[in-house]
């Protein structure tokens, strides 16, 4: 039996039948057609499924979509805002904050919502901040490097 839903994806409702179990990702990307948030363990483990629901950051294979009924969903799509790019993914873009690119828009949200809690974050700070997002490629030190250029940025 599907169940009716209603959530605000980028400050765009969108009203759906979904089956209970689908999961928020699936809908994100398969309901909706916003393929920027990536499916990487479904597992919670990784991160590249990060969004934020309800000005949280969450990974979204860990949530069904019927449980986000009513919220508002912000994911990579809807960061940058009037045709420019929020701090972060300006950050990630000058400091070379990705290679394959598949757990950035994750970290990128996950970034944001550290950002916002702590607008001045140490090294150790954002590598703890981070660390329930994985990246296989950089090494994470130009991640950190793009979340200090965010912070610099958003200072200036």
């Amino acid at each position: 039996m599907k169940k009716a839903i209603s959530v605000n994806i980028n400050g765009a409702t969108h009203q759906s039948e979904v089956e209970p179990r689908l999961l928020l990702v699936h809908y994100i990307r398969d309901v909706i057609g916003l393929t920027g948030t990536h499916i990487g363990c479904e597992t919670s483990i990784c991160g590249a499924c990060t969004v934020m629901v309800d000005g949280q950051a969450v990974k979204s294979c860990t949530l069904l979509a019927v449980q986000a009924d009513g919220a508002i969903i912000k994911t990579i799509e809807g960061l940058a805002t009037g045709g420019e790019l929020h701090a972060v993914q300006e950050g990630f873009w000058e400091q070379h904050g990705l290679q394959c690119g598949y757990c950035t828009p994750g970290m990128i949200i996950a970034s944001a919502q550290l950002l916002d809690r702590n607008p001045s974050p140490t090294e150790d700070e954002i590598r703890h901040g981070l660390d329930g997002n994985l990246c296989r490629c950089t090494g994470y030190q130009h991640i950190v490097d793009a979340v200090q250029y965010a912070a610099r940025k958003a200072k200036a």
